[in-house]
């Protein structure tokens, strides 16, 4: 083979790689307007934003000038509240994370907001947009950790009730924040996904707060057999997850995954709360 055509193959390798890396090319409609940058800020400054904003019970959308000339576009979620009650938080980490839409996260939701509520959980909701990053890359890190931050400081949240939770690419930042950011979240519930587990000097490196990882038993993605030796791996290194095969359920239905999430609720009330 020439060196010409080894470099058209390696170039379509690579393509195929970020393909298969992502459920973001599933969406292939392009946004007509995209979230504007903004001059660059610090935290202080975005703290105190925060802590200007007025929230009403319902559907709460902001945007915060911050850091990277960027702005943090975000949805919340607000029950209604008694004074001095705690209740708990659940950040909602959207799919197709790669695609660029300011208004991906105004969505709505078939699967957390119908489980809540079908439950009977209380619960704040954030909804953050990932601005065409994948949950894990810095600016994302910076945004999802801050804005909890933010959110215990300013809303009566039970800082020992703070849960990341989502579906396919939100299923990655779902794992990732549960490894990274232990002292902020209490549970992870990861959907959908096969998060490449983070190595330390000792080999696997121990998920410290429980995960609860729900697959579809014909994922055309994310094979389960692949999600079910990461779970093997990441048990054998000591973190406690729960692995629940969802029978007959593949990648592109998420809102047939709802049974399932009421579970993982259930899962919480009795097992990480109690």
């Amino acid at each position: 083979m020439g060196f010409k055509a080894k470099i058209i193959l390696s170039f379509f390798a690579v393509i195929l790689c970020s393909i298969a890396c992502s459920d973001s090319f599933l969406e292939t409609e392009q946004p007509e307007d995209v979230i504007n940058n903004t001059p660059q800020l610090d935290i202080d400054a975005a703290r105190k934003d925060f802590s200007e904003l007025s929230f009403k019970t319902g559907v709460n959308d902001f945007e915060l000038d911050v850091l990277f000339n960027k702005k943090w576009a975000f949805r919340l979620i607000v029950p209604e509240v008694e004074e001095d009650e705690k209740i708990p938080l659940f950040v909602d980490l959207h799919g197709g994370a790669l695609t660029l839409r300011p208004d991906v996260h105004k969505r709505g939701s078939c699967t957390l907001g119908p489980a809540l509520e079908n439950t009977g959980t209380k619960a704040y909701t954030l909804i953050p947009n990932s601005q065409g990053f994948l949950w894990f890359a810095a600016f994302n890190e910076e945004q999802v950790v801050n804005l909890v931050k933010f959110a215990i400081e300013n809303l009566n949240i039970d800082p020992d009730r703070v849960v990341v939770f989502g579906y396919s690419d939100g299923g990655f930042g779902s794992w990732f924040f549960a490894d990274t950011h232990p002292e902020l979240f209490s549970a992870s519930i990861a959907i959908a996904q096969a998060y490449g587990l983070i190595n330390d000097d000792e080999g696997t490196k121990r998920t410290e707060v429980p995960v609860y990882v729900i697959h579809g038993e014909v994922d055309e993605l994310f094979p389960y057999t692949n999600t079910e030796s990461l779970v093997e791996l990441a048990r054998n290194a000591g973190s406690e997850v729960e692995l629940v095969m969802a029978t007959e359920l593949g990648h592109y239905r998420p809102c047939d995954y709802l049974p399932y999430i009421e579970d993982a609720i259930d899962w919480l009330k009795n097992s990480v709360w109690e």
